[in-house]
């Protein structure tokens, strides 16, 4: 497999390094959002603007819109890993009393 930034494979892969740390997961650990991974396959407007906002508070997320094919539910759990029921690969960041289990 071999990632192209466009169709023709004429431009080089733009990586994008930034982490984004959901905090709204209550008594979940925080999930950690990886740029760089995402970036090495897609370009940021294939989920900017149309799936997320590129604005902190801006994207309401939840489990149960996931699982239903919105948000990262777009990919994941389709063409992207599956099951989505290995929970501490996206809650992987401990907080407060909240710590992991694995």
């Amino acid at each position: 497999v071999a990632p192209r930034a466009d169709l023709k494979g004429d431009k080089p892969v733009e990586r994008f390094t930034l982490d984004i740390v959901m905090r709204n997961t209550r008594e979940m650990p925080h999930v950690r959002f990886p740029h760089e991974a995402h970036s090495l396959w897609l370009a940021c407007e294939n989920c900017h603007r149309s799936l997320f906002v590129p604005r902190a508070g801006a994207n309401p997320v939840t489990m149960t819109e996931i699982f239903q094919g919105r948000w990262c539910g777009e990919c994941h759990g389709k063409v992207a890993f599956t099951p989505m029921f290995d929970c501490e690969r996206c809650h992987s960041v401990p907080h407060g009393e909240v710590r992991a289990w694995w």
